[in-house]
């Protein structure tokens, strides 16, 4: 069975109401004063309301995955047995990395909130190519290419996928609907679960890459209020290779929903 998330602002554009769609220039601001370019989406599933900024870019444009493909490694990992359950640790290799928290031994989930890509490309491996490509098939995800290796295509410009394919992603992710059992898609979903407050909850995962002489970066998710889920994708993109990518795409991400009236526990 294949899952096309591919076009998925065609089908919110024809299928809803002009009201319930909207493009919102006054977000530039936030992307302006961090000095980046970029675009945003929000889709609110209980009434079909879809925000976007920078349409052309949502929609068309396609960028390495970076990190938000941990998603998508942890469900194939899931489903084949390559990782067990979110207690599995690989141990570290004893090579020293920039990111300290990397240079230990990790269990999936802790792997999965720091984002350490040794654990994942040691998945990859144990994965392999040929079981890999069929799940990439299978989800058509991006453009589904491995042309390098099977533990760096997702970093090194191999494979790309367009925003509006990554907002399509987590809405199923969130319903249960890709083609993993329920319970590894929930695992996935509680190692996304980085803020739980009376307020909200805020599920995501973070990317960043570079591509073209630019660093890439991604915040890919939902927030919860009040049950209702709010689905989000963030790109954004810098030819400062100093940029401060982890504080400001979580800067703009959040600018962003408290703009539009979110993470009050209002909605």
């Amino acid at each position: 069975m294949r899952f096309i998330f591919s076009g998925l602002i065609v089908i919110f554009l024809f299928s809803c109401s002009s009201n319930n769609v909207k493009i919102d220039n006054s977000l530039k601001r936030y992307f302006d004063e961090n000095k980046v370019d970029g675009c945003f989406a929000l889709y609110e599933n209980g009434t079909g309301e879809f925000t976007i900024y920078n349409l052309p870019r949502y929609r068309d444009s396609a960028y390495l995955p970076a990190s938000t493909f941990k998603i998508v490694n942890s469900l194939i990992g899931l489903q084949t047995g390559r990782i067990v359950n979110d207690s599995m640790v690989i141990k570290w290799d004893g090579i020293k990395r920039p990111v300290e928290a990397w240079n230990k031994d990790l269990s999936m989930y802790e792997a999965f909130r720091v984002s350490a890509v040794p654990y994942y490309q040691e998945v990859a491996r144990r994965i392999g190519k040929d079981t890999m490509q069929f799940w990439l098939d299978s989800l058509a995800y991006g453009t589904q290419k491995i042309t390098t290796r099977v533990d760096t295509f997702w970093l090194d410009n191999s494979l790309k996928i367009k925003p509006d394919e990554e907002l399509g992603l987590v809405k199923k992710l969130y319903f249960n609907q890709l083609p993993f059992f329920k319970n590894n898609q929930e695992t996935v979903k509680n190692a996304m679960l980085f803020e739980d407050n009376t307020n909200y909850k805020l599920y995501y995962k973070t990317g960043w890459g570079s591509e073209n002489g630019k660093q890439i970066g991604w915040v890919i998710g939902w927030i919860e209020e009040n049950r209702h889920p709010y689905f989000f994708v963030l790109n954004i993109e810098s030819p400062d290779q100093n940029v401060d990518m982890v504080t400001i795409r979580m800067k703009i991400l959040k600018d962003i929903l408290a703009k539009k009236g979110l993470m009050q526990g209002k909605m």
